[in-house]
Order: structure tokens, then sequence, then C-alpha cells
């Protein structure tokens, strides 16, 4: 029962917390005050039925105080809510003494007690229609007394039955009957077996083999093995508003102790996580938050002279992108001079000045994380220890996160952290090094480059021993994961190789292997100390077949083949800018018998389809796609050239690439698909009716399509629309 009690009064205390912080910005919302004072109310009746008489006592206080706000005697000023705020920090100190030692402690509670019953004897009339709070008068005692009477007996009387065009409010109990609460260990367990299940699945699958009659069997249980992972992952989520709650309360504080005016804005707090990944990410979120209420927002004297508001804002923000949760902790303050970091590193002797020379703004800004940093002036019960970021850093990485930081000075800053949803199970590519097996997370995975034997030889190049890649005009560091490992077996000879292009910590590499497997949903198992010592490894995992895998670290391969940061996409386009351009990715196609660049963007798919399915509406020729008809472009006259093939003209094939502009398709007729390639627009249309401009793409001046002039889809003869819907319908 006492269990039961601690479980729902932390609860209670929750819900009080969030609504405190809300109740500042709305001092006579009802509706808080009466959330408030449920949550205090609960604990007082409960303590004393329990026999906790400390707890009752200050908790009676509190619930005296509140009465009187929730009946409209008192107004919540500021003043009031930070007695409430330091009671419910009381109430939490007791109930962590009798989770822990199972009594309320010695502490002494008469200062807060008296506090709250001074409180309230500032009595303040209700706000009336049409007055501010820079209006409101005293009243007598019996005009106050008739006020709350009318005003109690209204209320009770909207709590049986809404007024007219007021939704009917909803009852704590549909809500607290349509929920059971159940032990992490056991949602702990349920994973671990979920877990093995998946491996089993994964085995049955791959013994399936030519028996045909056991094919349908174990796509059922693929299926089923599926829906039930899920559902358990689903268990095991939580929204991200169980750790942005605690923070409006630590704003408020920080702020008011550092003489700043700090405003906070939370979105996506729906946006879910695995409970231990939840639970993981508190530290680094609340040292993030201290950093910026600390070192980027400024006092408002100064921000005024900037030209900004005297009031900062910080932003937590939380989004879902694929099998990652992003959750940036966004300030407007003065941002972060990189120069003042290279300087404090050096005199810390974090680094030395010639290598500090060397680093660009980004990898200087990278150095904020390493142990011991701080640019603070003096030390303070907030900063100036130089722990901190690189706690946010290590935290966020033993998860399997990433940390990333954005600055502009005088603008702000962005710290991003980049959570996995979950660390039990996770989409793995097979790559094979050797005669070894390794798996690959999918999540560090850019894209795979397939090399024959002789383009390995003749298109690695080599600058003072480190090999590179030339991928589409950039060059890209190589890792040998032979040699890093130190494997003497070789690939066989003409077999060609593998470049798995990866993104690790800010670091963009190709991961040279030997050979690949089909990808797996892998459960990962922690690694033994000996695996762990190595440093390449993030954990350990069962195949399909069997055969145990261990699973690469990406990040830690990068920082031992000590491959260096590269620039982000924002710090391209950025540089871009300040030359009066911004880098685009093209498809480089061959149109007749000129070069053209169609926006990667706006490529849906490339389809290689028979003449004979393209038919004409007019003059203009059209193609059946996803249930619609969809307009090509032919002005080359493409679809009219007759065939090469041995086949009949009939059934040559042809190329078509399909586009999306705007709300419609429009379909390409090429002659050929060539490469993927970056460049700049120069200059607008030219003599071309089609160009939308030229680009510099592989040092060639090439026409950029303009698909918006294309010619829209000519409406057909209504014998022609019969025709066409008969044929579809067929």
């Amino acid at each position: 029962m006492t269990r039961e009690f601690l479980i729902e009064s932390q609860e209670g205390l929750d819900r009080m917390e969030r609504c405190l912080t809300e109740l500042e910005e709305r001092p006579q919302d009802g509706e808080l005050l009466a959330d408030i004072f449920r949550s205090v109310h609960t604990i007082k009746g409960t303590t004393g039925f329990l026999g906790y008489s400390r707890l009752e006592a200050l908790s009676h206080a509190g619930e005296n105080l509140l009465g009187k706000l929730r009946d409209g005697g008192l107004l919540a000023t500021a003043d009031i809510i930070s007695a409430l705020l330091d009671l419910m920090d009381g109430l939490r100190a007791i109930l962590r003494s009798i989770e822990a030692a199972g009594d309320e402690g010695h502490g002494d509670d008469h200062a807060i007690i008296e506090r709250l019953c001074a409180l309230q004897q500032t009595e303040i009339a209700p706000v009336e229609s049409g007055q501010t709070l820079g209006e409101v008068v005293g009243h007598s005692s019996e005009t106050r007394s008739a006020k709350r009477a009318a005003q109690i007996e209204k209320t009770s009387l909207l709590a049986h039955e809404p007024a007219a065009g007021q939704p009917r409010p909803q009852t704590q109990s549909s809500a607290a009957d349509s929920t059971l609460r159940v032990d992490i260990d056991l949602l702990n367990q349920m994973m671990n077996l979920v877990g093995e299940l998946v491996l089993t699945r994964n085995q049955i699958l791959q013994a399936n083999g030519a028996d045909t009659g056991f094919t349908p069997l174990a796509r059922r249980l693929d299926m089923v093995t599926a829906d039930l992972r899920e559902t358990v992952m689903k268990a095991r989520m939580q929204p991200v508003s169980h750790v942005f709650s605690k923070f409006p309360r630590l704003v408020r504080d920080l702020s008011q102790q550092l003489d700043k005016r700090v405003r906070l804005q939370m979105e996506g707090q729906g946006t879910e996580l695995d409970k231990s990944l939840l639970e993981a990410i508190k530290d680094p979120l609340t040292h993030s938050v201290r950093n910026s209420i600390d070192h980027g927002i400024k006092a408002p004297h100064v921000r005024e002279a900037a030209g900004k508001a005297p009031e900062g804002l910080l932003t937590l923000r939380a989004s879902q992108e694929g099998s990652h949760v992003i959750v940036e902790v966004i300030d407007d303050g003065g941002g972060i001079r990189v120069e003042r970091i290279r300087d404090k590193a050096i005199e810390r002797k974090l680094i030395t000045a010639q290598k500090a020379a060397q680093l660009k703004d980004r990898e200087l800004l990278q150095l904020i994380f390493l142990p011991g940093f701080s640019t603070a002036e003096r030390v303070t019960n907030v900063s100036g220890r130089g722990v901190g970021m690189d706690v946010v850093r290590t935290n966020v990485e033993k998860i399997g996160g990433k940390v990333e930081i954005d600055s502009r000075p005088g603008k702000g800053t962005t710290l991003r952290l980049r959570i996995p949803l979950t660390l039990a199970i996770i989409p793995a590519l097979i790559v094979r090094s050797g005669k070894l097996d390794f798996a690959l997370p999918q999540g560090a995975l850019f894209e795979l480059v397939h090399l024959t034997a002789e383009q390995a030889r003749t298109q690695i190049e080599w600058l003072e021993n480190a090999p590179l890649y030339r991928l589409r005009g950039r060059l890209l560091p190589l890792v040998f994961l032979s040699k890093l490992l130190e494997q003497t077996e070789d690939a066989k000879a003409g077999a060609g190789c593998y470049i798995a292009v990866l993104n690790a910590d800010g670091r963009r590499f190709g991961l040279l292997v030997d050979g690949l497997a089909d990808p797996e949903e892998i459960v990962v198992k922690p690694l033994s100390a000996v695996l762990k010592k190595i440093g390449l490894f993030s954990g350990a995992t069962v195949m399909g077949n069997g055969k145990m895998a261990l699973i690469l670290d990406p990040g830690a391969i990068a920082a031992r083949a000590a491959v260096g940061l590269s620039a982000d996409e924002e710090d391209v386009q950025e540089d871009a800018t300040n030359l009066g351009a911004v880098d685009a990715e093209f498809l480089i196609v061959v149109i007749g018998a000129k070069h053209a660049a169609l926006p990667l963007g706006d490529i849906l798919r490339i389809e290689r389809i028979p003449r004979s399915k393209v038919e004409r509406i007019g003059w203009t020729p059209v193609l059946r796609f996803d249930s619609t008809v969809l307009p090509l472009e032919d002005s080359a006259g493409i679809l009219d050239q007759q065939s090469d093939d041995r086949q009949s003209d009939s059934g040559a094939e042809v190329t078509v690439v399909v586009c999306r502009d705007g709300e419609r398709y429009v379909g390409i007729a090429v002659s050929q698909v060539l490469d993927v390639a970056s460049g700049s627009p120069l200059a607008e249309a030219g003599t071309d009716a089609i160009a939308a401009g030229v680009t510099l793409l592989r040092e060639r001046v090439t026409a950029v399509v303009n698909l918006s002039r294309f010619p829209a889809l000519p409406a057909p003869p209504a014998e022609s629309i019969a025709i066409a819907s008969m044929e579809m319908a067929g």
C-alpha cells in the first residue's frame, strides 16, 4: 500500500509542477488551480490513513492556501507560486525519505508552514469583468464571502451539469480505468524474450530453403514476430514530455538566480522514446539547458544593446526522423565565438597552437566537448568547473546516439541530440571482411558503392599513404576494414569490393569491405570485457544462420582511423551562399544528343518500359502510371527512333525519368542516364525553351530542365476519354 501511495504521490507532484509553471502565465486559470489542489489534497488524505504526520501537516497547510486560490479569495502571485514550489520540494523530500528509509525523516517544516499560512492572510479580491490586474480593488469580508459562496455554487453546478455550448468534462476515473502500471523490469524481460524470438525467426527463415510447404508458416511467424516486437516496443515508449516537464521550473529558478529573462518554448512533447533512453538523456539535457541560460542568453541590458528583445528565447524541440529521435536545445543568445574556444583550449593545454591553427570553424566547435573545457571566467554554482559538455557527449554516445552543435555569433546556438528509438533490436547490414561477417548499423549508412577489381585498382587514389575515393566530385576518405582488424585473409582475386559510405559523429568516410549479405534485424547483445577493450565494436549478435557476429561501431572506427570532420550540408550551403550560389544535386542525362540536368529532389523514379506501353492523347505521348495518366516529354523524338535491338520495335525498351512538378507528375524520355553530380546555377534560361538555366557539372556547362515549362496534358475528345476509360477498366 505504501508503494502504491508513493507512486501515486510522485505522479501527482509531477502534474503539480507542470501546472504551477503554467499558472504563472495564467494566474486565474481555474482548471490549473483545481488540478494542483487535487494533487495536494490526495496526498493529505492518504497520509492521515498511513500515519505520516509530518507529511500530513505540510500538505494540510498547502491545501488551505490552494483552497483560497481555487475559491477566488486569492490571486496567484509570484510569491505564492514560489511558496507552492517550495511546498512541492518539501513534499518530495519527505516522500524520498519514506521510500529510502521507511520514515519521514527529521526535517523542520515550521518555516514553510508559517509562510504558507501568512500568504493566506493577503487576500485579494477576484478580478471583476472588464478590470485588469492593475485595477483590482479591495472589498469587505462580507462581499468577499458572498462572492466566494456564489463562485463555489457555480463551480458545483458546472461539475454536475455543463453550461450551454461547453463540452462535458471527462472524469478522472475513465483515464485511470484504461491504464495499468507495469514494472519496467517486466518490460525489459519481455523485450529480451522478443529478442530471442527474433533470432529464432531469422534462423527459421534462412533454414526454410526449398521446403515450399513450410513457407506459409515461416511467413506467418515473420509477421507475428514483427507485430509482437512492435507492440512491446510501444509499451516501453514514453513521450518526451516526461523529461521536458522538469525544465520550466529549472529555467524559472536559474533565470531568477542569474538576473535574466528567459522564455521557455517546448515543441514536439508527444514524440515518444524508449523508457530507458528517456532516463539516459535527462542529465545531458539538463547540462545543455543550464549552459544555454548561463553562457548563451545574455542579461536584458546586453540583449537590448545588441538590438534584441530583453527576454531571451530557449526552445526545446523533439521530432522523429526515421529510426532516431532528434532533441534540440536552441537559444537565441550571443552564439559561440570560435576564436574564444581556440584560445581557451590552448590556454588549458587541451590542444597545441599548431594543431588549433589547422582546424576549421566547425572542428573548433567540437572542442567544447573535451573534458575540462570551459569558457567561464570564474567558477560559480552554475558553471565554470570544466564538466558538462563532455558529460553530454559521453552519456549520449553510451546509448548509441550522437551530439551535434551549430552556432552563429550574435544569432544563437543549437545543440542537437540524435537518439536511437531503441537499443534492443536494430536493422543492420551484414558485411564480410575476409572470412568473417560483421553487422553494420543501418542508421549510420549513407549509401553503398560497388567497385570491380579493375575500378578498385584505378579509382582508389592515395595521398601520403591515405586512401581516397572520388565520389561525385568529392574526395571520400577510405578505411579498409581488413587492415583495421589486422586480418591476414584476402578477398578472392577479381571479386571486387564494396564501399559503405558512413556518417558518424560528423565524419563522412567510406568503409571498404569484401562482400555483403542480406540485411537483418539484429538483437544487440552486450560485449565481454575482452572485446570491449578492442574499442571497435558496440555489441554482438546472432545472425539468422546461427553464427555470431560483432556489431561495428562507426564512430569508433572513424576515431581509430583518424578520419577528420567533414562539413555538413548547412556549412556547405553557407559557404556557397557567400559566393553567391548554392550547390544542388542533379541527375545528368542525355536527351537526344545533348547533356541535360534534372534536379535530383524532383525525381521519383527511373523506369525502363517497352515502347508498346506508350499511348497518345492527341499528339501528346502518355503512359499509365500508378492509376493515372502520365504525360511524356519527348522533344528529342526518342520515342519515335528506330531501335537497334534485334527484337521487334514494339518490344524495345526506352528510359523514362518520372518527376514531380508541384501537384502533377511528368515523364521525360531520355536516351541515357549518366551520373549524379553537384553544381551551382550559373545563369537563367537562354534560347532553349525547356531550360530553367545552366550549371557546371563535370566541367561541362549543362542545361537544367525546367519541368514547369512542359505542356499540361491536353483535354481529349469525349470519345477518346470513353475509350481510354474502357481500356483502363479492362
